[in-house]
């Protein structure tokens, strides 16, 4: 199934997607609709009111995930290109639901930093609650993927050795359009997908989820010996090579540019970039 949240005047609705046409299916977002362990077969039975897809405002997939967390170097061919061994243990750091933003939100450059850089990511979302999770129970926990762009303040990610004040700025971080179970993905819950981001049109990150080193499962497995993963929590399964902060020159994210986040069988994000209004005095 293809299921996302919608937008309309009566608030936010979880709905599943029949071709061009986003059926509700009687919850007020994803992440309601995850909590219910029935999820499923009430997705998939849905017969409530219909909304074109082509004129649709949608929201963050999930758009009030209680846990997002993030995978740093986790794409083996990147990592080993850069001279780096791959590493024994996944490198976690947070977001906050503030950082979510529809897929074709604006992003707004906070005056507070001159250094917005892309991360294109696969998203795995959390169907059920796991704790200590075996290699089969992590799997059978994976609800679904979607797309994310990790859009990372990168002056602030290196104040200190910690990440997370770079990472997590209000509205920035664009996830979905939409949510796709494992049957509908080649590999299942270890999905191997063609992911992709744009700047301006121009190609800057290309890669295949199949060359993460910690797959969706071997991540929800591991976060899960530390902390209960519920349904509608979030991991970012990290970024491949690209990225701006990397280049030379290096290259950031500035008015008027439009960031493009695309992954193959999940859909695709165009996102506009502009600097934020001054706040007033």
């Amino acid at each position: 199934m293809r299921l996302t949240t919608l937008r309309t005047a009566a608030g936010t609705r979880a709905a599943r997607i029949d071709g061009d046409t986003a059926v509700e299916i009687g919850a007020p977002d994803l992440g309601a609709l995850l909590a219910d362990p029935m999820w499923e077969a009430r997705a998939a039975s849905a017969d409530g009111p219909r909304h074109d897809l082509a004129g649709a405002d949608l929201a963050p997939a999930v758009p009030h995930p209680g846990k997002i967390f993030c995978v740093g170097l986790n794409y083996r061919s990147h990592i080993l290109e850069m001279g780096r061994e791959l590493p024994e243990y996944p490198t976690l750091f947070a977001k906050f639901p503030e950082a979510l933003i529809g897929p074709d939100d604006v992003i707004e450059l906070d005056a507070a930093s001159s250094a917005v850089d892309w991360e294109a990511e696969l998203a795995v979302v959390v169907g059920r609650r796991v704790r200590r999770a075996s290699e089969a129970e992590a799997a059978s926990a994976v609800a679904g993927f979607a797309v994310l762009n990790d859009v990372t303040m990168r002056d602030w990610q290196y104040r200190s050795v910690q990440w997370l004040q770079g990472k997590t700025f209000e509205a920035t971080t664009p996830l979905g359009p939409q949510l796709v179970t494992p049957d509908e993905l080649p590999g299942g819950v270890r999905p191997a997908l063609d992911l992709s981001c744009t700047v301006d049109g121009e190609t800057v990150q290309r890669a295949d989820t199949s060359d993460l080193v910690f797959d969706p499962v071997a991540l929800i497995s591991y976060i899960s010996s530390i902390v209960t993963l519920n349904p509608g929590d979030v991991i970012a399964t990290g970024t491949p090579g690209g990225v701006g902060h990397a280049r030379e020159p290096r290259r950031y994210l500035t008015d008027g540019a439009v960031l493009g986040t695309a992954i193959r069988g999940l859909g695709a994000q165009r996102n506009a970039v502009a600097a934020a209004a001054p706040v007033p005095a």
